[in-house]
Formats: C-alpha cells, sequence, structure tokens
C-alpha cells in the first residue's frame, strides 16, 4: 500500500480532486440554532451561513477518529499524513493531535499555516508524493513545504463577519471603521494580516491580480481562486491571471460554507504556489 492523506473540508478541493488522489476528508461544522451541519455532508445554503448568529466549530475527535482508523487499516502500515488547516485560525490541529496519540507511530499530522486551497494544496502534494512511493516522512515534509511556501490573498467586500469572528486584527479594524476601504489580506504564519486597501472593489481586485504576478515572478503557478457567492469576479480574476501567468494547474472552488461565514458574500481569494507538481485528473 501507499502513505494515505486525509485532510479537512477547509481546503476546499474539488471531489474529482480528492477522488483522483485519494485524499479522504473529515467535514468541519456550521452551528445555527439548534443544528450542528458537517460541510460537504450536510446541505447549508447561504440562508445559513449568513446568519449573524451563525458560528462555526472544528472537526469533532469522534469524527476524526474514525477517519483516521479507517486511513491507518487502508495504509497497511505505510502510514498517515494528515493536512489541516492553521492552528491559529481552528482548534482542528489541536484535536487532530491528540486523536492521533491514539494511532501510536501512524499518522503525522501537519499544521499547514494557512487556510483554504493553501490547505488543499499541501494535501495534494502530500498526496502526489504518496502516490509516487515516498515513505511517510518524504509525504510529510513534501505538504510542509507547499504549505509553508504557498501564498494565499484575500479579498473582502465586508469585514463584519471577519470582525465578529475574531479572525482580524486592531490595524484593519481600524482602518474598517475610519474609510471606507477594500482590504487586501494575506494569510501570514497561519494567521491574516493586511496587505493592502483600495477605495473600490475594481482597484482592489487589480491589486490582487497584480500581486499574483508578482508572486509568480515569471515562474509556472499552480493557481488556486476562490470565492464566496462571486463567479463573476472569479472568472475575472482567472482570465487576467490566465493572459500574464505560465499557469501548469488550475482549482477553482468556492469558500464553502465554513470560510464563507468568516469572509462574506462578495470575497474573492488566490493561492499561488511553485512547489506543486501539474495536477493530474486523467
Amino acid at each position: 500500500m501507499t502513505v494515505v492523506v486525509v485532510t479537512d473540508s477547509s481546503a476546499r478541493l474539488p471531489d474529482a480532486l480528492r477522488e483522483r488522489y485519494r485524499i479522504t476528508q473529515v467535514p468541519l461544522h456550521v452551528l445555527s440554532g439548534d443544528l450542528d451541519l458537517r460541510e460537504d455532508v450536510d446541505e447549508i445554503g447561504p440562508d445559513i451561513y449568513n446568519n449573524s448568529q451563525t458560528t462555526t466549530s472544528g472537526v469533532t475527535p469522534a469524527d476524526l477518529e474514525a477517519v483516521y482508523e479507517r486511513a491507518v487499516e487502508e495504509s497497511a502500515g505505510d502510514g498517515v499524513v494528515a493536512v489541516h488547516l492553521s492552528r491559529r485560525f481552528s482548534g482542528t490541529w489541536g484535536t487532530a493531535r491528540v486523536v492521533a496519540e491514539k494511532f501510536p507511530g501512524q499518522i503525522r499530522v501537519v499544521d499547514s499555516r494557512t487556510v483554504g486551497l493553501g490547505v488543499g494544496f499541501a494535501a495534494l502534494a502530500a498526496a502526489q508524493h504518496a502516490e509516487s512511493g515516498a515513505d511517510v516522512d518524504r509525504v510529510y515534509e513534501a505538504a510542509i513545504r507547499v504549505g509553508s511556501t504557498t501564498e494565499c490573498l484575500l479579498c473582502v467586500q465586508q469585514l463584519e463577519n471577519l470582525r465578529s469572528s475574531g479572525r482580524i486584527g486592531v490595524a484593519t479594524r481600524f482602518f474598517a471603521s475610519a474609510l471606507a476601504i477594500k482590504p487586501i489580506l494575506r494569510v501570514v504564519d497561519g494567521t491574516l494580516a493586511l496587505k493592502d486597501k483600495q477605495r473600490t472593489t475594481s482597484k482592489a481586485i487589480a491589486k490582487l491580480i497584480e500581486s499574483g504576478i508578482e508572486i509568480a515572478d515569471q515562474r509556472p503557478v499552480t493557481l488556486g481562486v476562490q470565492h464566496c457567492e462571486a463567479p463573476d469576479l472569479a472568472e475575472q480574476i482567472i482570465e487576467a491571471l490566465q493572459s500574464k501567468l505560465t499557469i501548469t494547474s488550475l482549482v477553482q472552488s468556492d469558500f464553502g460554507p465554513v470560510l464563507s461565514r468568516h469572509v462574506g458574500t462578495g470575497a474573492v481569494g488566490i493561492a499561488v504556489t511553485t512547489s506543486l507538481d501539474p495536477i493530474d485528473l486523467t
């Protein structure tokens, strides 16, 4: 057998990619009233995740234990690498470490230090190496390398979601209250930081595109584009970057209910890495 890769639903990998690379996913949760809904398992529409009373939570120990147990069995002794979103965004990594202790020496848990398709790219890197026959240490290292070198940028249309969830810094709160701005946020060391600010959406999108080109620095890249109920903006970004970059692979996805609850309607983001092999969907 080969090393088995597990991730959580924050990775936002399309079903076809997860199936192709045999990546097992465990759901994050959306909590609304008496409802405890599993991302990508239960139906969760905008009416739920846009509700100001809705909150989110990480994976449950029971879900993780069940998934890890199956993964250990499937690996037939080769081991499991579990790639999760940044510990600074969620308690999922901490839960994963505790649950992994029930399978001594079988599971390596990765803090990807990122979120969204940044997590997805780290999981894909792990799966690509596992498929090539790499041992658990090399698979773990591949996930760490791609997670730490993938640049993730986010442009939000509204800051109230981030403010209420505590995922935004004091400086950005000040700018948001003082000026009508559209901030561009960057994932830095596992958390969100203000990279730039613009007065209009069009200028913010232009800056996001410019930043993607700067990150690539004329190198071939894997590009991820995400959005929350903003497919037209996502397509605009893709078209602009396709005309400027050498893109070896393109992954498009929504932010999903959990991340959408935090970033708000209209948010768009990019993930750019030069460290991932071309993605095979054959």
